[in-house]
């Protein structure tokens, strides 16, 4: 087997506060191919950011502390000097943040941007730079290049500064692009613009991604694996077809059945998860950080389940796992009995109010 582009082995990052140590990232540990992409995902506090961002030393922080360890084609990145990582970022490594206008300098232009992201790893002149990053805005599908290279971020809509700030990532070709929710907050056909661009980008470049995102839709359409996130910890980790045609997570049942599909039978409202995530990781429960929120928890959930299973198909979860089919449908039948009564009882409401 070749050795991953990137391994990361019980990473915990831990925030220091006067309520005491809260660690928001516990013994997260997966690995990465060369060319390969994987799919992070999981509600908002899950882990997801602040993980990937300890990696390239981003977290800036003094009461923060990150352990464990991270290996980038064999080299440390935890605990690396600041003067290396400085050097891999934009280099090797690249970031793609999840609001574009706050990556961006509103009082640069946008070739700025762009050759400033080229010129800080390469000695080339300022001429060979801009018409590099010319080449760049084509290849990401901004139209008239030459001309919109001298605009400045607030002349483009959000989706082309997404595209901008995609074309910063790729200018050095890394080898490795952690795209941090890039489609958040933009409209349907532009999400589907950038995921297109994202996967011939990853073809043609052959870097390997790191995609972050919420949304178990985005990752069906471009990771090869996936990894699911839940108060910092990995719940369940597998190939797509794994996670998506056979999940063994509770909280990965959850996500999936919160996505609307076209070809199934139509409902009066989407699957939820009961309850939400701790407000803080000082509140998480013990053991299973997903029990308070779970219709299957029992007494053994107040341990720390392992992260195991067949082949690289594993997850954490106590319940016997012969029993899961099972259980998962049992479970999206009495969601959608109980969202069908639920609205019943709001119309039988609406209709009393109107009868007086």
């Amino acid at each position: 087997m070749p050795e991953p582009l990137l391994e990361v082995t019980d990473l915990c990052v831990t925030f220091r506060s006067r309520r005491g140590a809260a660690r928001v990232v516990d013994r997260l540990s997966f690995d990465l191919g060369e060319g390969e992409v994987l799919g992070v995902v999981g509600e908002s506090g899950s882990g997801k950011s602040v993980s990937m961002m300890s990696l390239l030393g981003l977290i800036r922080d003094p009461n923060a502390s990150v352990e464990g360890s991270a290996r980038f084609r064999g080299r440390e990145l935890v605990g690396m000097a600041d003067a290396e990582l400085r050097d891999l970022r934009g280099r090797d490594i690249a970031m793609v943040f999840q609001d574009p206008m706050t990556s961006l300098t509103p009082v640069y232009t946008v070739g700025w941007h762009l050759t400033e992201a080229l010129r800080a790893h390469r000695r080339v002149p300022k001429a060979v730079a801009r018409r590099r990053a010319v080449e760049l805005l084509a290849e990401v599908g901004i139209p008239d290049p030459h001309r919109r290279l001298d605009d400045y971020p607030h002349q483009f809509s959000g989706g082309m500064r997404q595209r901008v700030v995609i074309a910063m990532g790729l200018a050095n070709n890394p080898a490795l692009l952690i795209a941090d929710e890039p489609t958040t907050a933009l409209d349907v056909t532009t999400q589907a613009q950038v995921l297109d661009l994202l996967r011939r980008l990853q073809r043609e470049h052959g870097s390997s991604i790191v995609l972050i995102t919420h949304d178990m839709a985005v990752v069906s359409q471009l990771a090869d694996r996936v990894l699911v996130m839940y108060g910092g910890r990995a719940v369940e980790k597998g190939t797509r077809r794994e996670v998506f045609h056979a999940p063994q997570h509770p909280y990965t049942w959850g996500l999936l059945g919160s996505v609307p599909r076209a070809r199934a039978a139509r409902v009066h409202r989407l699957a939820t998860i009961p309850g939400s995530p701790p407000a803080s990781a000082l509140d998480a429960p013990p053991g299973c950080p997903f029990a308070p929120r779970c219709v299957h928890v029992h007494e053994t959930c107040l341990q720390r389940p392992p992260l195991e299973g067949a082949g690289g198909h594993v997850d954490a979860c106590w319940l016997p796992r012969e029993d899961r089919a099972g259980l998962r449908r049992i479970t999206a039948e009495q969601v959608a009995e109980d969202e069908v009564a639920r609205v019943h009882d709001a119309a039988e409401t609406v209709e009393e109010g109107i009868d007086r």
